[in-house]
């Protein structure tokens, strides 16, 4: 009762906080915008007005709508796929050191991205790529785990490693044949992830499949904890695990190739942020999985914030996630058992 009732207060507050952060992350930048030229462009807006006779609110409609709003919300559908993702493989395989890439998708998916890039010249056809190859790479690790007998969580996780393994070795054949004054420093920075190329049509054609996916999983939660409980207790309550399983590895897996489509390799996200909301709201994965979306979304908001304002220069902001995320959770693992039990 005192859980249910700690999680009734604390999502409406990461709500408010997410919010909060996504309005100020609207006014920072090297162009300067106070409160004021929000409240008077979204009032304007609101009301019907018309921009066209208002220079200051033109500048402001571009600023807003063109350039930062679709990295903020890139931000937070990255940050929110990595964390549900994560954390649903994490109940999944009962381990808390498991992450999105665990099945091979995102050295798939960053393979498919490289690939694109040496043998195409638009950017759809690098992302249609990136995603395609992600899921081949979970199709692989799934395909071998069916193949040989034995337990099969444990085949999966194999399987996974296989799987991630060929696809990295692709990625550097890729590397090694790319053209080095074009191809090869465009898929080194892409690698490093990071919005800085991000523009409204992507981010729009992306947001659907990636928000219907994290639904998806939130709504499977019921089925995460009877699978939480291992293979044997969730067949004698009657549940089909291999279905159950393959059911929530596909929209885990198609999320976080999207994420790689749309800001490269992000590496830290998905094994961090769900301990945090395991230690907030418990194991129990109907309060897990919305709060790791929510907080996802917050963490890698700031994160980018970060990356593009501290410095004259953009930091790649899969760099500093993993600065940051390794020394945070060496400073959590200890409490982390706690959460997981």
């Amino acid at each position: 009762m005192m859980i249910f009732k700690k999680t009734f207060v604390l999502m409406p507050l990461l709500l408010f906080l997410l919010f909060t952060a996504a309005v100020v992350s609207l006014c920072l930048g090297r162009y300067p915008v106070t409160w004021g030229d929000i409240y008077d462009f979204f009032t304007a807006v609101l009301s019907g007005q018309s921009l066209a006779g208002c220079r200051r609110l033109q500048i402001l409609k571009n600023l807003f709508i063109d350039i930062r709003l679709p990295r903020i919300v890139a931000a937070m559908l990255v940050g929110s796929s990595l964390s549900v993702s994560g954390a649903a493989f994490q109940s999944m395989f009962i381990n808390p050191l498991v992450s999105p890439g665990l099945l091979g998708v995102l050295a798939g998916a960053s393979f498919g991205a490289a690939l694109g890039m040496v043998a195409t010249n638009t950017w759809f056809a690098v992302q249609i790529s990136s995603v395609v190859f992600g899921l081949v790479a979970v199709a692989v690790a799934v395909g071998m785990a069916a193949i040989y007998r034995g337990d099969r969580l444990l085949m999966l996780i194999l399987g996974g490693i296989i799987s991630s393994a060929l696809f990295t070795s692709l990625l550097s054949v890729v590397k090694y044949l790319a053209d080095p004054y074009s191809h090869l420093p465009a898929i080194v920075y892409w690698l490093m992830g990071g919005f800085s190329t991000i523009d409204a049509k992507t981010v729009w054609a992306v947001c659907i499949p990636m928000v219907l996916g994290i639904i998806i999983l939130i709504s499977l939660a019921n089925y995460l904890n009877i699978l939480s409980m291992g293979d044997e207790e969730a067949r004698c309550l009657g549940v089909n695990v291999r279905l159950i399983r393959i059911m929530m590895i596909f929209p885990a897996a198609l999320i976080s190739a999207l994420t790689v489509a749309l800001g490269g390799m992000i590496g830290w996200v998905g094994l961090v942020i769900p301990h945090i909301a395991r230690m907030l709201v418990g194991p129990d994965n109907r309060k897990l999985l919305p709060a790791s979306a929510v907080i996802g979304a917050v963490y890698l908001l700031v994160v980018d914030d970060i990356s593009r304002l501290v410095f004259t220069v953009e930091i790649p902001i899969g760099i500093l996630t993993s600065l940051v995320g390794i020394p945070f959770f060496a400073l959590i693992l200890g409490k982390s058992r706690k959460g997981w039990n």
